[in-house]
């Protein structure tokens, strides 16, 4: 698994620079290189949501995976399990809200708010009949999807609940995610840092210790569902706070 990420991480970084190498309106060359703050700044200003979201859900696995590990290993496979197929899911919302990306930036940067606020609730809708979709499918077939991975009975009946707890708040992130995106895009970047960072840390990990003080396994379970309901309720406010902004701008 190392290697073939390895390869893989090789291998694009080749089509990439040969991509940008043969492209003529790009000519990359050292010599053309100066140092500049300005954009120096608006890279990481950019950037930065980007990396709050990536590196926390790594350490929000990390607490996963410990308190799980108490309830013994099925118990850490099945929460494995459910996580990662909530990725895959996630994956994809993130991958929609990065197509939602260039239109809002291209449509802010033109002064066109009117267009940026059509396009935000556009997504909302098509991401929210997507994940609701998702999210029948996955409660009402959860034995079955946690099956395909293990057939560990334990496995199983510790995953089952979990990914139906997760299950239950996934059209959630339909909003919680174009928010995100909207804000990285527009340079909100405080503001699309943290929440990138609440649902799986400044939210999540706390859960995970309190719940499971409280309710043991069940706690455990139902910590991501938790996670994200908070940070939709946060998200809501918001939000709702920069389309009001850009509703003061229109002409």
């Amino acid at each position: 698994a190392a290697l073939a990420t390895l390869i893989g991480q090789i291998v694009s970084f080749i089509v990439l620079f040969v991509g940008v190498y043969r492209s003529d309106s790009i000519n990359i060359s050292p010599k053309k290189f100066t140092f500049n703050g300005y954009y120096v700044k608006n890279i990481i200003n950019g950037g930065l949501p980007s990396l709050c979201r990536q590196s926390i859900s790594s350490l929000a696995t990390i607490c996963m995976n410990l308190s799980a590990g108490s309830y013994g290993d099925y118990a850490i496979t099945a929460m494995s399990v459910c996580a990662r197929t909530v990725m895959f899911f996630n994956s994809a919302m993130i991958g929609f809200g990065q197509g939602f990306q260039p239109v809002c930036g291209f449509n802010y940067g033109a002064k066109k708010y009117d267009r940026v606020i059509k396009a935000f609730w556009f997504c909302v809708k098509v991401s929210f009949v997507f994940l609701f979709a998702l999210s029948v499918l996955s409660f009402a077939f959860a034995p079955n999807i946690i099956t395909i991975f293990s057939d560990d009975p334990k496995v199983i009946a510790f995953g089952t609940p979990a990914l139906r707890f997760m299950s239950a708040s996934f059209p959630l992130s339909a909003f919680i995610v174009m928010s995100n995106m909207c804000m990285q895009t527009i340079g909100k970047s405080a503001r699309a840092s943290f929440l990138a960072l609440a649902r799986q840390g400044l939210f999540l990990i706390p859960l995970l210790l309190v719940l499971s003080y409280f309710f043991g396994a069940v706690g455990i379970q139902m910590a991501q569902m938790w996670a994200d309901i908070i940070t939709f309720i946060i998200s809501v406010p918001l939000q709702i706070s920069v389309i009001n902004e850009m509703k003061r701008e229109i002409i």
